[in-house]
């Protein structure tokens, strides 16, 4: 049996293992550090805003983000169906409740026009909505451009899931660039990683001083321990900040090697009736995170699920596209507005491997076993 193709493991090397050396070497064992102050000024310059907070992953970055903007029990948050889990779970430990939005076919990021249908309607019902939580699926950007005004004409904050992003951009600014505040995720399936981890990104100098205070437990500037309100271990280590910042001097280069390989599949897909790379009628502007593609079962006389089973026969993982919020079993009952475009996404799409790690051969086993399971069922 060949070795596992995995979709998308850390893409590391010798220069990540010098920088985690120097700065196991420096001293700066534990959390907090001259790494963890570089990495954050280091990513705020990428992306181009003023202000970042290192912290412990993604979902701690919403997580803050969300108490930040006064996000209080009870209240209402909307957001995509369409992402992982940790969108929704950051905003149930607030003590928030999750309104689901659907998606736009395209892209499969929230609808716009389903938004703005969803604050009228919660509006009118007497509800508070205190975040809006768009999701930048699979390393495509959001459509801000009509997301923030219609945020904007309800008095509601954004807080930019970008955490699967970093490095795409819309409309000419970076993703993590948008709404009141971002996240970032730099787990280890990600376009760039610390292994775990995450960062809020920010021109709200008075939000990221919150955000830091209160991702030490709320410490105050006292001699000895003094807590005033509740806080949180969110921030990241100064040994996992160096691997960061290694990552991140390389992250174009991993973004067009992950976009060589979309693009081999796209060849391969090109003479394919009913199959298509998912989002990639425009995807200049993505950082190619993961690839996928959406299948179309009258046309092709086969599904997403059959072609995963035969990479899966071939040792090489696959999945499909993230499954809707609203359909999990833990979120059943949360309130929605829907249009049925995540499920079809979920149910016709699969991911193949896109990882900048992947070899040469990694790829071609990969393309030659998609092209051999198209050919049989010809």
């Amino acid at each position: 049996m060949n070795d596992r193709i995995l979709m998308s493991s850390p893409d590391v090397g010798e220069l990540e293992e010098t920088y985690l050396l120097n700065a196991f070497r420096s001293g700066w064992i534990a959390p907090l550090g001259p790494d963890v102050d570089a990495f954050e000024r280091e990513v705020a310059d990428r992306v181009g805003v003023a202000h970042a907070a290192a912290l412990s992953s993604g979902t701690a970055a919403l997580h803050l983000g969300l108490l930040c903007l006064g996000v209080k029990p009870g209240d209402v948050v909307i957001t995509s169906t369409m992402t992982f889990a940790a969108t929704a779970n950051a905003i149930t430990y607030t003590g928030a409740r999750p309104y689901f939005v659907d998606s736009e076919l395209e892209s499969g990021n929230l609808d716009p026009a389903l938004l703005e249908h969803a604050l009228g309607e919660l509006r009118a019902a007497g509800e508070t909505v205190s975040a809006i939580v768009p999701v930048d699926l699979l390393g495509k950007a959001a459509d801000y451009t009509r997301i923030l005004p219609i945020a904007e004409a309800f008095g509601v904050p954004v807080l930019a899931d970008a955490a699967e992003a970093l490095g795409a951009s819309h409309a000419g600014k970076q993703a993590g660039a948008f709404g009141a505040a971002s996240a970032i995720s730099f787990n280890g399936n990600k376009i760039m990683t610390t292994s775990g981890g995450g960062m809020l990104l920010t021109d709200d100098a008075e939000l990221v001083a919150r955000v830091r205070y209160l991702a030490t437990q709320a410490r105050q500037p006292a001699v000895h321990y003094e807590h005033t309100e509740i806080g949180y271990n969110y921030r990241l280590s100064n040994l996992l900040a160096a691997v960061g910042r290694a990552q991140l001097t390389r992250l174009d280069g991993m973004m067009a090697r992950r976009r060589a390989i979309r693009d081999r599949y796209r060849s391969l897909l090109a003479s394919v009736d009913g199959v298509e790379i998912f989002g990639g009628a425009d995807d200049r502007d993505d950082n190619c995170w993961l690839t996928s593609v959406v299948v179309d079962p009258a046309v092709t006389g086969w599904t997403a699920a059959d072609l995963s089973a035969a990479l899966g026969a071939a040792n090489i993982e696959s999945r499909p596209l993230w499954k809707p919020m609203h359909l999990q079993p833990v979120f059943a009952g949360a309130q929605s507005m829907l249009n049925g475009n995540a499920q079809r996404l979920f149910e016709t799409g699969v991911t193949l491997p896109s990882g900048s790690a992947l070899s040469d051969a990694d790829v071609d086993r990969t393309i030659d076993c998609a092209a051999r399971f198209v050919e049989e069922r010809r």
